[in-house]
């Protein structure tokens, strides 16, 4: 698979796949797929849930070759964490 150029910058990207999310995909798979990843093409609004980013984006890919592709949670804020684990707080 080779890459290629993106046509938005990665604010645009972020803010167009953040809004197809809410507005359309949301209600559709966080009851079902919590946890798991979804591909969104910014561009159709096609989308695909798979348990990682990178299965996720092949598929979509193979459904729409030249699809901008923004990737979320389901149910959660993030994408990714990063290192560390939860602190106890003091009463």
């Amino acid at each position: 698979m080779s890459l290629q150029q993106s046509r938005y910058s990665a604010e645009e990207t972020a803010r167009r796949g953040d809004e197809l999310y809410e507005r359309e995909i949301r209600r559709q798979v966080e009851t079902a797929h919590y946890g798991k990843i979804v591909a969104i093409d910014i561009d159709s609004g096609s989308y695909v849930v798979d348990d990682n980013a990178l299965a996720a984006s092949e598929r979509l890919f193979t459904q729409h070759p030249n699809a901008e592709i923004w990737c979320i949670r389901i149910g959660h804020r993030a994408l990714y964490h990063m290192g560390g684990r939860p602190v106890k707080k003091n009463p």
